[in-house]
């Protein structure tokens, strides 16, 4: 079987959040097995994911495992959903969970060092200067998430007008940072927010449920959504954004999960 799972899914990278957003290839194998399940007790890893009874093994040949039953069986409900070919791409959480195995298990700090990186220049913190409708609407969906920050974490951000890079001051930086979760099911999914919104206080707030995934995603696409407001959709950045809300909800899924402790 490992030949065969070599072929699904590519082996992981080393960035965790590429493993996790990972295409397939074009040749999807033929669906091989009757059905998949989740192991009811916890075994290597937490619960695991069993096709036909057999454990699945990660592209990196580790047990593809999940740290709660809810979150084994939702992996098991992707596999089950494929028909005729095993289709990657349709498979979100598993490629996450496979990621999560193989990358972010054994180099968290650097993962968490990646996600802080996006405080300096996070997207809530550049505001655009006109039209007035646009500024009104980040207000309305930025500042909420800015005062969470500020008042919960201690991290005062300064807001910036306009493109023009200002750094922001350490301590802040250090106060949001401590927020970055540990548990590498919760960082891996935070590392995919951050990336797929390009704001790591928004991953913060939505991983420390002051916001949910929707109301993240939405405040990550203000900006978009005022220009297709004003000069009409662009159906392929639609179709691009349509795939990655599939990865934000596989992530918001995963944070769903109570902080370990």
């Amino acid at each position: 079987m490992r030949d065969i799972f070599d072929d699904i899914f590519t082996k992981q990278s080393h960035d965790p959040v590429e493993s996790a957003r990972r295409n397939a290839r074009p040749n999807l194998r033929k669906r091989f097995y009757e059905s998949a399940s989740a192991s009811e007790t916890a075994g290597e890893g937490g619960f695991a994911v069993l096709l036909d009874g057999k454990p699945v093994r990660t592209p990196l040949r580790r047990p593809l495992a999940a740290p709660s039953p809810a979150l084994a069986q939702a992996i098991a409900d992707e596999w089950n959903a494929q028909v005729d070919v095993i289709d990657p791409a349709r498979m979100p959480l598993t490629r996450l969970a496979n990621a999560v195995i193989d990358a972010v298990a054994e180099r968290s700090a650097p993962v968490a060092d990646d996600i802080a990186k996006y405080l300096d220049s996070d997207l809530l913190l550049y505001r655009a200067d006109g039209p007035e409708g646009l500024v009104a609407r980040e207000a309305q969906m930025w500042d909420p998430v800015l005062s969470w920050a500020r008042d919960e974490l201690g991290a005062l951000f300064m807001q910036v007008q306009g493109v023009m890079h200002a750094e922001q001051s350490q301590e802040a930086i250090a106060a949001a940072r401590a927020a970055i979760p540990s548990d590498i099911w919760r960082l891996g999914a935070v590392s995919v927010i951050t990336t797929l919104t390009g704001s790591a206080l928004l991953a913060l707030a939505l991983a420390h449920r002051a916001i949910d995934a929707e109301q993240a995603w939405a405040a990550a696409h203000v900006d978009e959504d005022w220009q297709m407001a004003q000069w009409g959709e662009d159906a392929l950045a639609l179709e691009r954004r349509a795939y990655r809300h599939v990865e934000m909800q596989a992530a918001a899924k995963v944070l769903e999960l109570p902080p370990p402790g």
